[in-house]
């Protein structure tokens, strides 16, 4: 794999990385208080995999009818998506403590919706965050199915409609991780990443099949053992909680990416902006104001932030903003922020409608 090389020859680009980082550092000393996660983290962590697994446990516990062990699907991938969002994320970043094998048992919820966590770090911590909105190097804008997320792939006939159809096939990710995971880490084996991470393909290729064996042995195998529900029920339940869940991951990360005013780049030559101005470029923020959301989506709202400083904890993300934005005023760096989640949203939809008709 060739990298992109991010080289600057802007002094004011160069002067604004220096005073946000300043200013940044500053915030924490002056106030006394810790980059990773504080008291509320904790409490929002034990809500969230409550969320995820006391419906699940009343589901094989309690004799219930099938709208009701639907609900409990539904409130599941709810619980499940938090989790991703609030939990785990900030643990694969090594956030949420400076303790390393507190990130590394938070960062195993991942398991939790049969995923693996070797292939979300070098997706998301390498390629994604380095390479933010670079076709051929981003995966987030790969093709989804028959969705175009990058004005620098191929344009297709059936892409005009895809703003429609969109919601369908965004429901379809964590069931579709379940087996591309598997052709995912043989990719990453041959980009030469595996082994920039210190695995063997071999090893991590068993570990990934244990490991998802347990999990579907777990979340279809108890249900049938335990419960009087039948084979196509549980298998339905099954669905629609990883479609839920799906439905909202894709939406959450979306709207940070793939909007009005985020750039997207091609992997053919070397960006020539700095790094961190890059990810003003190709990153946006939303609903800045809305503590409920911001609570429920980990801070993902703030995704300029993330991008800037993902060592930090997402509770900071709120008081971080504010600075980087006037820092980034007082360098005339682009800092792009929808007010709402619906601003957000109909953001995404105007930028994929447009994908579906433009060529670059």
């Amino acid at each position: 794999m060739i990298p992109i090389r991010f080289t600057s020859t802007e002094k004011r680009e160069k002067e604004f990385v220096a005073s946000l980082k300043k200013n940044v550092n500053e915030y924490f000393k002056k106030n006394g208080i810790s980059t990773k996660a504080n008291i509320q983290m904790v409490l929002k962590s034990v809500v969230l995999i409550s969320t995820y697994i006391v419906p699940f446990i009343l589901v094989l516990t309690v004799p219930m009818n099938a709208w009701l062990g639907l609900f409990c699907c539904i409130v599941m991938g709810i619980g499940i998506a938090g989790v991703g969002m609030g939990v785990m994320h900030d643990a694969c970043h090594g956030a949420y403590s400076r303790k390393q094998w507190v990130n590394d048992i938070l960062a195993g919820s991942l398991y939790l919706l049969g995923s693996n966590v070797l292939n979300w770090k070098i997706q998301h911590n390498v390629l994604h965050h380095t390479y933010t909105n670079i076709e051929g190097l981003d995966e987030d804008i790969e093709h989804k199915g028959p969705i175009r997320l990058s004005e620098n792939s191929k344009l297709k006939g059936l892409h005009k409609f895809q703003h429609f159809y969109a919601v369908f096939f965004y429901g379809l990710m964590t069931v579709a991780m379940l087996t591309n995971d598997f052709t995912r880490l043989r990719k990453y084996s041959k980009m030469g990443l595996l082994k920039t991470q210190g695995k063997d393909l071999k090893k991590e290729f068993v570990k990934m099949l244990v490991r998802k064996i347990v999990y579907l042995s777990v979340i279809i195998g108890l249900p049938l053992w335990l419960t009087p529900f039948s084979i196509w029920q549980i298998l339905l339940g099954f669905f629609v909680m990883h479609w839920v869940a799906s439905i909202i991951l894709s939406f959450v990360f979306q709207m940070a990416h793939v909007v009005e005013g985020a750039s997207q780049e091609d992997s053919d030559h070397d960006i020539k902006t700095d790094w961190h101005v890059h990810q003003l470029r190709t990153t946006s923020d939303f609903a800045r104001n809305n503590r409920l959301l911001s609570w429920y989506v980990g801070g993902l709202n703030f995704q300029i932030e993330h991008h800037l400083f993902p060592g930090i904890c997402h509770v900071h993300y709120r008081d971080l903003s504010l600075i980087v934005e006037k820092t980034a005023a007082e360098y005339n760096i682009p800092y792009n922020l929808k007010p709402s989640f619906r601003a957000a949203l109909r953001s995404h939809l105007v930028r994929l409608k447009e994908l579906g008709y433009e060529h670059h």
